[in-house]
């Protein structure tokens, strides 16, 4: 059993601001016996104001919140889920970058986000991210994490779901899909969607989640969720108020379900 902790956030426009969350966070899940914690999608800066945001955007070697998460992981001997952070890079656009880290601070993983949040919905609420983000262009998986094989993914991937197959054929025991989903998407499809690729791929989700109104203006819809393998919700940290939340990861549950419902053992590559 590997004990976790999830991290729902209202990050705002202050990097310092977010990093201190993060930190105390780090601090309170070591203490309460967490090997791992899980945090949302764009943890370290959410601003929709792109011209004030570039000023706060740092390469990653420079990054105050990075740099921040990796000291307290090390100080406190736990692995963080970094779930993003906007990342200067070469060119015009940033990466919206996710960061294993490890419990002595080291960077074991990082993976840039493939599918851009590109839509206008019937709210009225339009969104670009291609326009100042650059997709990635490769699946990740950490090997050998405190809760065994772990895929990333960063929200809006959530829709795709060849990435999860491809997930799935790796085997990976969870899969953590941070977010920062708006609040009519995620009504709608939020729980059905997290539930789907966590049964698809026989593993589990851990899906950390921005929440409420935010500095920016915008409103994100919440509900942290830890799912098992079955689909079953084992954790729901609710849509109303940022917090830390606590669960079991079980090994045997894994290998239970697959053993049930051997789908990654029958997948058959279907033809185009």
């Amino acid at each position: 059993m590997a004990r976790v902790a999830v991290l729902q956030m209202t990050s705002g426009i202050d990097p310092a601001e977010n990093a201190r969350t993060i930190v105390a966070a780090v601090e309170r899940a070591a203490a309460d016996g967490a090997r791992m914690l899980f945090t949302p999608e764009m943890c370290g800066l959410l601003d929709r104001d792109r011209q004030r945001a570039a000023r706060a955007i740092r390469p990653e070697g420079d990054d105050p919140v990075l740099a921040a998460v990796r000291d307290a992981a090390a100080r406190h001997g736990l692995w963080v889920a970094l779930g993003s952070l906007a990342v200067r890079q070469e060119g015009p656009r940033y990466a919206n970058r996710a960061f294993v880290i490890d419990e002595q601070g080291a960077i074991r993983a990082r993976y840039d986000k493939l599918h851009m949040f590109d839509v206008d919905l019937a709210t009225g609420e339009s969104w670009r991210e291609s326009n100042a983000y650059a997709p990635g262009e490769a699946v990740t998986v950490v090997e050998d994490t405190p809760v065994g094989r772990l895929g990333l993914a960063i929200c809006y991937d959530i829709r795709f779901p060849a990435l999860f197959e491809a997930l799935g054929r790796r085997a990976c025991d969870v899969i953590a899909i941070p977010a920062a989903f708006t609040v009519p998407t995620g009504r709608d499809h939020w729980h059905v969607l997290q539930r789907a690729r966590a049964i698809e791929a026989s593993a589990y989700v851990i899906a950390a989640a921005q929440v409420g109104h935010h500095p920016d203006g915008r409103d994100t819809f919440g509900h942290s969720l830890a799912i098992d393998p079955w689909g079953d919700i084992l954790l729901d940290l609710g849509g109303e108020a940022a917090g830390l939340g606590f669960v079991e990861i079980d090994p045997a549950r894994l290998v239970q379900v697959r053993q049930q419902l051997p789908s990654l053992a029958n997948r058959r590559i279907v033809p185009n």
